[in-house]
């Protein structure tokens, strides 16, 4: 279901949801924090009382949503630790999460990602690609 690469980031939407909300009220949500719905990204949702969640996500041909309720205990307030309206997770912070692991919004679990100029130190000699435009 989720998948373990860590190019996909995971957004937590940055305050409670109304889980009632369906794909086109919640892909508008994400455009309007200025991110792109169709990017394969996925988008988590959480309710006001923490007892429902959903994820919405783009599979290459269509949008998916997914949906939990739990029966006992509740999720995580991930929303408490967003900034700007979203969080950014790792997709293995996100099954924590869905597995309902109280440690998934307390701290951060995941190292951040490394990007192109944190790796070009390693390889003397490399250059980044936006070097090598100039």
């Amino acid at each position: 279901m989720i998948s373990s690469g860590r190019q996909i980031a995971v957004y937590a939407y940055g305050e409670p949801m109304d889980v009632r909300k369906s794909f086109n009220t919640l892909s508008a949500l994400v455009v309007g924090l200025g991110r792109e719905v169709l990017s394969g990204h996925f988008f988590l949702f959480v309710s006001r009382d923490r007892k429902r969640a959903k994820v919405l996500f783009f599979d290459g041909t269509g949008l998916c949503l997914l949906s939990k309720r739990l029966d006992k205990g509740r999720f995580a307030a991930v929303y408490e630790r967003a900034k700007d309206g979203l969080l950014q997770m790792t997709p293995s912070e996100l099954q924590l999460f869905i597995e309902g692991s109280d440690a998934v919004g307390r701290v951060e679990l995941s190292p951040p990602l490394s990007t192109l100029s944190d790796l070009s130190s390693r390889w003397p000699g490399k250059k980044s690609p936006s070097a090598e435009k100039t």
